[in-house]
């Protein structure tokens, strides 16, 4: 099915996720203000700590919780529901038989895997990464714990009600920096976002980022029940006819 619509965020700043529809709940989840946006910026960046040093420093359980340093906070997160799962699944299995079909596809799809945005000061553990086979080989040959933007090609997130706005373009719930615009700050030119909010569900693709602003400059976005269709160099499409939004 085609796009629900394909606009420029210079066009028009606002949509269904800037700042998210509804209130998310964050009672399954906290953060840890750190008032990093009030330290000046070194030349020579920090590396930021991978999600166990954070979790250990913490003294979080192992259960699953992600830990996740956005904005200038440490942002602690339950670990997702089984139907978030189920969608990531979804989108996994689709580029997995983009490979099927075409042995050359030169992609592998990875999960919950340290981002290190290490010009920015900050870390993330995206729920799909995309990256090239030579990038799997170097990180593999090396023990790599982490992966950096200019190794990936595509990253998707799909909402909680515990952390959405983290997820999703600043707005008026959450005004300092997001995932979104740090994925834009670091130039990974495909940022896939499943919106689960019931009010409002639908997956939107925010390309051409602009690392000098923060911001993607064009978005095309697909209602649940519509087909994701991804760009080259993905070539695949994703149906969302069994999604759910999450429950109010």
């Amino acid at each position: 099915m085609s796009p629900s619509g394909s606009r420029s965020l210079s066009a028009s700043r606002s949509s269904p996720t800037s700042g998210g529809p509804g209130t998310p709940e964050r009672r399954q989840g906290f953060v840890i203000r750190r008032r990093r946006d009030q330290e000046p910026r070194s030349s020579h960046p920090r590396p930021v700590r991978v999600r166990g040093e954070l979790a250990d420093h913490l003294h979080l359980p192992k259960d699953g919780t992600r830990v996740e340093v956005a904005g200038g906070e440490i942002v602690v997160s339950p670990g997702p529901t089984l139907e978030h799962n189920l969608i990531v699944g979804a989108i996994q299995n689709r580029l997995t038989e983009a490979r099927v079909v075409n042995p050359e596809f030169p992609r592998r799809r990875v999960q919950t895997t340290d981002l290190n945005l290490v010009r920015i000061s900050d870390g993330y553990v995206p729920d799909l990464l995309v990256i090239t086979n030579d990038v799997a080989a170097e990180v593999r040959q090396s023990r790599a714990r982490h992966l950096l933007p200019d190794q990936v090609g595509l990253v998707a997130e799909v909402t909680s009600r515990s952390n959405a706005s983290n997820d999703r373009e600043p707005g008026h719930l959450r005004p300092v920096s997001t995932k979104w615009s740090g994925y834009a700050s670091t130039g990974i030119a495909h940022y896939l976002l499943i919106e689960r909010d019931p009010r409002a569900p639908q997956s939107v693709l925010y390309t051409e980022p602009d690392p000098e602003t923060g911001r993607y400059q064009t978005m095309t976005a697909w209602k649940f029940g519509e087909t994701i269709q991804l760009p080259e160099p993905f070539g695949a499409e994703i149906p969302t006819d069994e999604w759910e939004p999450w429950e109010i």
